[in-house]
């Protein structure tokens, strides 16, 4: 397959052409669109750009579009089901179960599913997927849970802040502002065993076994997804080397110098963790060994008076001391003596 000029030059005919290749009624863009409610056609919002990259309301002027749904709905699955400005492979990735990160290229449309975090308001903070597909005209993204990235870029654009001059560098920030949320994630689980780290050292842990177990968790994670997103964008680079428009190509080569660089970031946390746990473990092994000692040391001074203390309260004749008044006092002397006696030989040993 040729790759075709990356962006082609803005005609309107093209333009046309692209719309009129969507057989499905979008609404057009207004307030009525919710960010976080999708409307009836499932779609949570559609921005349109010219092509200096600012943000226009008026279709007719848009050299490409940004449109994104709840994946979940019927609604959306339908609209994109039926959109033959998308290739068929391309349609049914967006419908296809999620099976983690992927990325490919084919008739000029790059599409896949990528990592992003969850939004603060979520239930449950975490990594999700969002599902994406763009060409130089479009750019159709999909989700289910409400997304960090994707809302920082969609509040860039509503404010006007930055301009996007075609899919790829809008996808490109997206990428870009999840890799900064996963790298802030890890400057916090490195705050966070750095506070552990030194509770370790002064021996002022608690509760510091499952802290470690969290953050290993969490890091795992997110060293996962780093690993997984460094070796798609190689892929994809090996794959469609010759396809690939340059623009894809330079974004593909960015991100995955900086996903490389996450990656390197958690292995060493990752390192970082295991270390403390087995230093943890080490301290856990020491102190159950200190108490274990303390009580076998007990035991074995204690055993001469229980040994004692039974054969006097044995209730048969001829028991010695029993008519003798201060008998009671000569028996608790002797098994004094005799722990005693036990407990200087294990501090000799050098047990104590």
């Amino acid at each position: 397959m040729v790759g075709l000029p990356w962006p082609p030059p803005a005609t309107p005919t093209a333009s046309r052409a692209g719309e009129a290749a969507m057989n499905i009624a979008l609404p057009a863009e207004g307030t009525d669109l919710s960010p976080y409610l999708p409307d009836e056609h499932g779609l949570f919002f559609i921005y349109h750009f010219k092509a200096d990259g600012s943000r226009t309301r008026d279709p007719a002027e848009a050299y490409w579009t940004w449109r994104s749904y709840q994946i979940t709905d019927i609604r959306a699955r339908q609209e994109i089901g039926s959109d033959k400005a998308l290739p068929a492979a391309v349609r049914d990735a967006f419908l296809s179960p999620s099976h983690g990160c992927q990325i490919d290229f084919e008739d000029d449309f790059l599409y896949g599913d990528l990592p992003d975090l969850r939004h603060d308001f979520a239930e449950a903070r975490g990594l999700t997927h969002f599902r994406f597909a763009l060409n130089d005209r479009m750019l159709v993204g999909a989700r289910k849970q409400p997304l960090e990235s994707v809302d920082k870029v969609r509040k860039l654009v509503e404010s006007g802040s930055r301009k996007f001059r075609t899919p790829a560098e809008l996808i490109e920030a997206v990428m870009g502002q999840s890799l900064d949320g996963m790298a802030a994630e890890l400057d916090k689980m490195g705050d966070t065993l750095d506070g552990i780290e030194d509770r370790i050292v002064v021996d002022a842990w608690h509760s510091e076994r499952q802290a470690l177990v969290d953050a290993r968790r969490q890091l795992v994670l997110i060293h996962r997804q780093m690993a997984t997103l460094t070796n798609l964008f190689r892929h994809l680079d090996h794959a469609h080397r010759n396809e690939l428009p340059d623009a894809i190509n330079d974004m593909a080569a960015r991100l995955s110098h900086r996903a490389y660089t996450l990656h390197h970031d958690g292995e060493q946390l990752q390192a970082r963790t295991r270390l403390l746990q087995d230093e943890l473990m080490a301290k856990l092994t020491e102190r159950s060994n200190q108490l274990l000692y303390i009580l076998s040391v007990m035991t074995a001074v204690l055993l001469p008076m229980t040994i004692i203390s039974g054969l006097f309260g044995m209730n048969v004749g001829g028991l010695p001391l029993v008519d003798t008044p201060f008998g009671f006092w000569v028996v608790t002397a002797i098994s004094i003596v005799i722990a005693g006696i036990i407990y200087m030989v294990v501090r000799r040993l050098g047990r104590v």
